[in-house]
C-alpha cells in the first residue's frame, strides 16, 4: 500500500473521530453510556464511508497448483485395423481414463493423429497416412512451457513426414507398441524413383529399392509391366546378410501422353503381407525438348541449385555470366535472369522483340532503377537497404499444379527493401512474410500476356530452400519438382485455355481424389459466377459419377471419395457454356498403410531412449502406470499470483455503513436525542 494512501486513511480516521466527538461530547453536559455507543457508531460509519471514497487497492496473494499434463496420442490410421488392434487400443485408452490415481496426478489430454494431430472425440481408424513426427512436434509446441509426458499409442509405422526416431523430444515420450511384434518373412518395394516427365524418343531411368526381412535365403522375380505386358524382368536373391537390392533400368519414351507402369516383386513361400510387393508409377511423355538459359550478373550459389533442379527433369541447361554470353537467345525456350543490371539491356531488347519466355530472380545486386524502365508489368520502389523475405504459400494458385512443400519453413530470401507494384494480370504462388508478418505483396508471381509467359521471384538465396527441403525430407525431390513445375509452365508454348484442370495422375487406394479447376472470362480474369461439373467414368465398369465443383477462394474444387481401384477418365464442363476439359487418372490397389508386416518397435525404442522414456507394449498398462506415478520429474507445480482488488468492489462495506447509520438513528430516536 502506498504512503499517500496510508496518510489518507489516518486523516479519515481522525476526521471520523472528530466529527463524532463534536456531535456527542463537545459542550455536552450529560455523557451517558448511550453517548459512547453513538460515538462508536458515528465514527465507524464515517470512517467506512470515507474509506470507500479513498478506495485503496488491496493486494492478495493466491497459490495455484498446476498438475502435469499427460498427453495421450492415439494412432488413427488404417494400419491399426490391418493388425486387428482396434479393440485392444480402445481398451488401453479406457484404462487410462478410468484410473483415479492417474487422474489425480495428471491433467489428461487425449489426441488422435494420422496426417495431422487433432483432439480425440472418436476413433475411426480411417486415416490413409501416418505422421508420427508431426504429432509429437505439435505436442511440443502446444505444451512448450509445461511438464507434459507423452503416451504414444501406435504401431510405429510412419508413411509421411520426417523420421521420428531422430526427433529431439522436449518431453518424455513413452511409446506403447500395438501390432504384431513377430518378425515374418517379407519382401517389399520400399522406394521407386522415376522422373515425372520424359521427352519422346528419350530414355528415362527407373530406380527401384527392394528390401527383405527374414533369415532364409530366397530367390524371386522382379518385373515391370506396361499395359499388362512385361517390359522388364530380373531375378533377385536375398538372404539374412543381403537384405536390399537396387534395380536400375531405362525405358524409351515411344508414345506421347500419360504412360502407366506397374512394378511387381513376386511373392515367396511363407510371406504374410504381399500388398507391399506392388507399386504403380506413371510418366508423362512430352513431345518437346526444353533448353533453358541462365544468365547472371554475378556468381551466386543459386545458379548451381537451379541448374541441378532443372537438369533433374532431363532438361538441358546452360549457365553464363551476361557479359560472356555470345549465343542466340532464340535457341532457348526459357531464359532465367539472375539479379539483372543495366548490362542486361540487350537481353531485354531481344526478349521484348521475340516475345521470349523469361523468369527474373532479383536480389541485393539487382538494379531496380533499370528494371523499372522496361515496363515488364511489375516494378519495385527499392532502396539500397536489404530485407529478408519469408514465403507464404497461396492455396488458391492454379496456374499450374503445385503443392505446399513447407515454404513457410524455408530460410528467408534476400532482396532490396521496397514496395512491389504489379501493373498487369498476374497469379501469385508465394506471398512475402516480413519479420513474421504476412503481407499481400508477391514473393513469386507468374504472368501470361500475348503468348508470352514470365515469372518473377523477389529474392535471392533459393539454394537455401533446396538444402532445407533435403533436411526436412532426406531428398531433393520435392524442391526439384517445384522448380520443374515452374520451368515446365514458363517454357511451354501451349496457349492458355479459359478452363484449366489440375489433377494427379496416380492416387493410392481409398484416398480422397482432389481435382481443382480454374475458369476465366474472355479477358482471362477469374470468373466466380460459373457452375462447373465433373463427370468421372470407370473405363472398365463404365460406371459414371457426376459431381459439382465448389467455389473456394479463387478456384473451383471437387473432392471424390469411395472410388474403386482402376482407370478413370474425366470431363469437366462449364454449365451453359461449350467449354470442356478432359483428362484421366488411375487409382492403384496399393494402400500405403498396409505395407507393413509388424510393429516398428526398433524405431519406437530409439524414440523412447532419445526422449528419456521407455518402450512398453499393449499388455503392460500397470507398468506404464507405475512409472508415470513414481517418476519425480512429473510433479505438480505451485505458482503464486498477486491479485489486485479495489475496496469499492466490496459491497458489504456499503451495507455496513447503511446499517451503522440506521442503528445510530434508531438509538437516537429511542432515547429522544433527535
Amino acid at each position: 500500500m502506498q504512503t499517500t494512501t496510508i496518510l489518507y486513511l489516518i486523516l479519515a480516521l481522525l476526521l471520523s473521530f472528530s466529527v463524532a466527538f463534536f456531535q456527542y461530547y463537545y459542550k455536552t453536559k450529560n455523557n451517558s453510556k448511550v453517548s459512547i455507543l453513538l460515538f462508536v457508531l458515528k465514527s465507524l460509519s464515517l470512517f467506512l464511508l470515507l474509506l470507500l471514497f479513498i478506495n485503496p487497492t488491496i493486494h492478495k496473494t493466491e497459490l495455484q497448483n498446476t498438475k502435469p499434463v499427460l498427453a495421450v496420442l492415439v494412432d488413427n490410421s488404417k494400419s491399426i485395423p490391418f493388425f486387428n488392434e482396434e479393440q485392444q487400443l480402445r481398451d488401453f485408452i479406457s484404462k487410462i481414463k478410468i484410473d483415479k490415481e492417474l487422474s489425480e496426478k495428471f491433467d489428461l489430454k487425449e489426441f488422435r493423429f494420422g496426417k495431422k494431430l487433432t483432439s480425440l472425440d472418436s476413433l475411426s481408424f480411417a486415416d490413409n497416412e501416418t505422421n508420427i513426427s508431426e504429432a509429437i512436434n505439435s505436442i511440443h509446441k502446444l505444451y512448450k512451457n509445461t511438464i507434459a509426458p507423452v503416451l504414444l499409442l501406435t504401431d510405429g509405422n510412419q508413411t509421411i513426414g520426417a523420421d521420428y526416431e531422430f526427433i529431439n523430444a522436449k518431453q518424455v515420450v513413452y511409446p506403447i507398441a500395438f501390432g504384431d511384434t513377430t518378425q515374418y518373412k517379407d519382401l517389399k518395394i520400399s522406394q521407386l524413383n522415376v522422373n515425372k516427365y520424359s521427352y519422346i524418343k528419350n530414355k528415362f531411368p527407373v530406380e527401384v529399392l527392394l528390401n527383405y526381412e527374414g533369415k532364409e535365403k530366397v530367390r524371386t522375380q522382379f518385373s515391370i509391366l506396361k499395359n499388362g505386358k512385361t517390359v522388364f524382368t530380373k531375378s533377385v536373391q536375398f538372404s539374412s546378410t543381403e537384405r536390399s537390392k537396387t534395380i536400375n533400368t531405362n525405358f524409351t519414351s515411344s508414345t506421347e501422353g500419360l504412360q502407366f507402369y506397374k512394378a511387381i516383386l513376386k511373392e515367396v513361400d511363407g510371406e504374410k503381407n504381399i500388398k507391399n510387393n506392388t507399386k504403380s508409377f506413371s510418366v508423362e511423355v512430352i513431345d518437346e525438348q526444353t533448353k533453358v538459359l541462365i544468365l547472371a550478373s554475378v556468381l551466386h550459389p543459386d545458379l548451381g541449385a537451379i541448374k541441378k533442379s532443372i537438369e533433374s527433369k532431363q532438361r538441358k541447361v546452360d549457365v553464363f555470366l551476361v557479359d560472356n554470353f555470345k549465343k542466340q537467345l532464340t535457341d532457348y525456350q526459357l531464359v532465367i535472369l539472375c539479379q539483372p543490371t543495366n548490362n542486361f539491356n540487350k537481353v531485354f531488347e531481344v526478349i521484348k522483340t521475340q516475345n521470349s519466355h523469361y523468369f527474373l530472380i532479383s536480389g541485393t545486386n539487382t538494379d531496380w532503377n533499370f528494371i523499372n524502365t522496361k515496363a515488364l508489368g511489375f516494378a519495385k520502389k527499392a532502396i539500397r537497404n536489404s530485407e529478408n523475405y519469408g514465403a507464404i504459400f497461396n492455396r488458391s494458385f492454379l496456374t499450374f499444379l503445385q503443392k505446399d512443400i513447407g515454404f513457410h519453413q524455408f530460410p528467408p530470401l534476400q532482396d532490396q527493401f521496397g514496395e512491389v507494384v504489379v501493373s498487369k494480370e498476374s497469379q501469385t504462388l508465394l506471398y512475402q512474410q516480413i519479420n513474421g508478418l504476412e503481407t499481400t505483396q508477391p514473393l513469386l508471381a507468374t504472368f501470361e500476356q500475348d503468348d508470352q509467359k514470365s515469372g518473377v521471384l523477389f529474392g535471392a538465396g533459393i539454394w537455401k530452400w533446396r538444402a532445407a527441403s533435403y533436411l526436412n525430407t532426406n531428398s531433393f525431390q520435392e524442391f526439384d519438382e517445384f522448380i520443374g513445375n515452374l520451368v515446365q509452365y514458363l517454357a511451354s508454348n501451349k496457349k492458355r485455355n479459359r478452363l484449366e484442370v489440375h489433377a494427379e495422375n496416380l492416387y493410392p487406394a481409398n484416398s480422397t481424389i482432389k481435382i481443382a479447376a480454374f475458369y476465366t472470362d474472355k479477358n482471362y480474369k477469374f470468373d466466380a459466377r460459373a457452375s462447373l461439373e465433373i463427370t468421372i467414368t470407370n473405363t472398365k465398369t463404365k460406371k459414371v459419377s457426376k459431381l459439382p465443383f465448389s467455389l473456394l477462394n479463387n478456384s473451383y474444387q471437387s473432392e471424390i471419395e469411395n472410388l474403386d481401384s482402376g482407370d478413370y477418365t474425366y470431363k469437366v464442363a462449364v454449365i451453359g457454356q461449350d467449354i470442356h476439359a478432359f483428362g484421366k487418372f488411375k487409382i492403384t490397389e496399393y494402400q500405403i498403410e498396409e505395407q507393413f508386416t509388424n510393429a516398428n518397435t526398433a524405431k519406437l525404442l530409439k524414440l523412447a531412449n532419445r526422449s528419456g522414456g521407455k518402450l512398453y507394449f499393449k499388455d503392460e498398462f500397470e507398468k506404464v502406470k507405475k512409472v508415470l506415478l513414481e517418476n519425480k520429474l512429473f510433479y505438480t507445480s505451485q505458482k503464486s499470483t498477486i491479485k489486485e482488488q479495489e475496496l469499492i468492489d466490496w459491497k458489504w462495506i456499503l451495507f455496513a455503513v447503511i446499517s451503522l447509520l440506521s442503528i445510530e438513528w434508531f438509538v437516537r430516536k429511542y432515547y429522544g436525542k433527535i
